[in-house]
Parts: C-alpha cells; sequence; structure tokens
C-alpha cells in the first residue's frame, strides 16, 4: 500500500491564486473586447442565435465584475476543501480540472477566432502549468483521484454550471427585477 505524503498549501490555496491572476486578465479585458468584436463575431458566426449576441452585449463591466467576485467564492471554497483535505477532495480536484479545462477553452477559442481572446494569454502562461503541477503534486502525494473521461466530463460541467450560475446570480444582483 502506497503511503500518502503530506500536500503543500500552494496546491491546493494555489488554485485561488492561479484563478485571481487569469481572472485579472479577464477582468481587464472582457468588457472592451465584448464591445469592439460583437459585430464581427456576429458576422462570423451567423447560425449563432440572436438572443446569445444580445445576452453576450447585454453584460456590462459591473455585471461581469460582480460574476467573477461569485466565481471567486466558488473557487475559494473548492481551494479551501482541497486544503482541508490535504487535496483529497473531489471538489477540489474538481475544481483544479476544471479550471485546467478552462484554459483550453480559452486557447480553442483564440485558435478559432485566430487572435486574442480575453483569458488567452493567462491560459498557457498560468492556467495550464499551474492545474499540471498541481495534480503532479497530488499524484506524488498518492491523493489525485485516476483520470477518466467521465472525471473530465464532469470538470467541464462543473465548469459550465460554475459560470451560468455566477453570471445568472451576478444579473439578478445588478439589475434587479
Amino acid at each position: 500500500m502506497r503511503r500518502e505524503a503530506a500536500v503543500d498549501a500552494s496546491v491546493t490555496l494555489g488554485l485561488l491564486a492561479a484563478w485571481a491572476v487569469h481572472d485579472t486578465e479577464e477582468l481587464a479585458t472582457v468588457p472592451h473586447w465584448v464591445r469592439t468584436r460583437l459585430p464581427e463575431l456576429r458576422a462570423r458566426f451567423p447560425r449563432v442565435p440572436e438572443a446569445v449576441w444580445r445576452g453576450l452585449g447585454s453584460v456590462d463591466a459591473r455585471e461581469f465584475t460582480t460574476a467573477v467576485a461569485a466565481m471567486a467564492a466558488v473557487v475559494a471554497a473548492a481551494s479551501a476543501d482541497g486544503h482541508r483535505t490535504g487535496g483529497r477532495s473531489a471538489v477540489y480536484q474538481t475544481a483544479l480540472d476544471a479550471f485546467g479545462l478552462h484554459g483550453v477553452v480559452h486557447l480553442a477559442q483564440a485558435a478559432v477566432l485566430r487572435g486574442y481572446t480575453p483569458g488567452s494569454v493567462t491560459s498557457p502562461l498560468v492556467v495550464i502549468p499551474f492545474t499540471l503541477w498541481a495534480r503532479g503534486r497530488l499524484r506524488r502525494a498518492g491523493v489525485l483521484r485516476p483520470t477518466r473521461p467521465r472525471g473530465l466530463a464532469l470538470s467541464l460541467a462543473f465548469a459550465a454550471a460554475a459560470t451560468a450560475g455566477t453570471h445568472v446570480l451576478s444579473r439578478r444582483l445588478v439589475r434587479p427585477r
């Protein structure tokens, strides 16, 4: 039986720090990028429903910042649970994988658009390297859950649900009925 090693706080709480660096890029770029690129995106992707474009265009800086703050709470909770459990937490490991896959999505978006997209600078410099490093540390400590397609799908679903949920919450907080 393999003995488990201690997982340093840089692995678990580092997720929140890496996320903060990445989302600082998004906070600094998303509102302007969306405003300036929306007409081009509409023309380039005519099959995307108009409601999607209207929804994207209606998010202002205040609403986006509120959504990022709500996501900070999600990531902080996952990081804290990872720290509390020495990295064993399924919530932490799912969030870690979701973070890394989120970075891959940013790179795919930049490739499809053949240029900069918000998040595409810190994804290869922070998001993906941190995720791979943290997973390596969890593996060496003997606490990393095996990577399976179902787990990766769950991580993507977690990222999508957290993103959608924080944006819905943000819209309700910023634009009360």
